[in-house]
């Protein structure tokens, strides 16, 4: 499986000059590891997860002498939050309703706040250092919030997807990264099959490491499924990938094990948030929140 993690240049650097903060975001992954605007919060001792969050876009709040909203994603609850957090470390949880009104002009002020390119390039130096599990999940927190704010086939939400499944690869997580990248590849045979070989063939590779004979089935009978669409509508080019469609087949057929193809999955729409099949759906947000409420003249850490 092949995936380029090569840096780019200077230019996807965050820009100095980008307007006030529209909207923060931070993540906590399912083992605690925070993140808040691409940057992963060293916690220290048993510190919770949500303090360092308070702490961090307070700091924000400060300096910009205004509150600051944040969307936070904490996948140890499967939930969402949206917050208002104020200069003098106060906080409260709002309900979606309430959280500021959606528009391209929003969401475009934030990404040239917090570009997601200048977050592809610190996941890269991440991984090239040998911090896979660093670079991991600043690449799920930066999937996660892309996929929640622009959907789930945004171009920008599957080069997250499919970078986050290359580091799965390297970790040795073969099922994980199957499972990102088959995510990938299924769009791209939805919305563009022109681009959807390299996907097929990435998820092969990794599916190639599984070892679980269940997975290896069923997910091996939807990648045939996707190599042979491919073949019928004259994608199917390359000498490696019509191996690779081959291996599938042969892999399958000494397994001896048949699976019905998958039904075709609806198309996404944008703004949906994460409604790929395999990622778990996020609760709304409940006001007063309690872990991410702070009173009052309470200072940040």
């Amino acid at each position: 499986m092949t995936y380029s993690l090569t840096p780019r240049n200077q230019g996807n650097l965050p820009a100095v000059s980008a307007p006030p903060l529209i909207r923060l975001d931070a993540y906590v992954a399912e083992d605690g590891s925070t993140v808040v605007n691409g940057h992963l919060l060293e916690m220290g001792g048993t510190r919770p997860p949500n303090e360092a969050i308070l702490d961090a876009i307070a700091m924000f709040a400060r300096t910009l002498r205004a509150p600051v909203a944040a969307t936070v994603i904490d996948r140890t609850v499967l939930q969402v939050a949206r917050l208002r957090v104020y200069p003098d470390g106060s906080s409260r949880t709002i309900a979606d309703e309430e959280d500021l009104p959606p528009g391209r002009e929003r969401t475009a002020a934030e990404e040239e706040s917090f570009p997601p390119l200048a977050r592809v390039e610190r996941i890269t130096q991440h991984a090239q250092r040998g911090e896979l599990h660093a670079a991991s999940v600043l690449a799920s927190a930066l999937r996660e919030h892309l996929t929640l704010r622009r959907g789930a086939e945004d171009e920008l939400s599957l080069e997250a997807r499919a970078i986050e499944a290359y580091l799965a690869y390297l970790r040795g997580d073969y099922m994980h990264s199957t499972v990102l990248a088959l995510t990938v590849a299924r769009i791209r045979c939805r919305t563009d099959l022109s681009r959807a070989a390299p996907e097929v063939a990435r998820a092969t590779a990794a599916w190639q490491r599984l070892m679980d004979d269940g997975q290896v089935a069923t997910r091996g009978q939807e990648l045939l499924h996707m190599w042979e669409h491919l073949a019928a509508e004259g994608y199917l080019r390359e000498p490696d990938h019509q191996a690779m469609a081959q291996a599938v087949r042969t892999r399958l057929a000494r397994g001896d094990r048949s699976v019905p193809a998958p039904a075709a999955v609806p198309a996404l729409t944008v703004g949906q948030g994460p409604v790929a099949p395999e990622d778990e759906p996020l609760r709304p947000t409940r006001r007063g929140l309690r872990r991410f409420t702070r009173r009052p003249g309470r200072p940040a850490g």
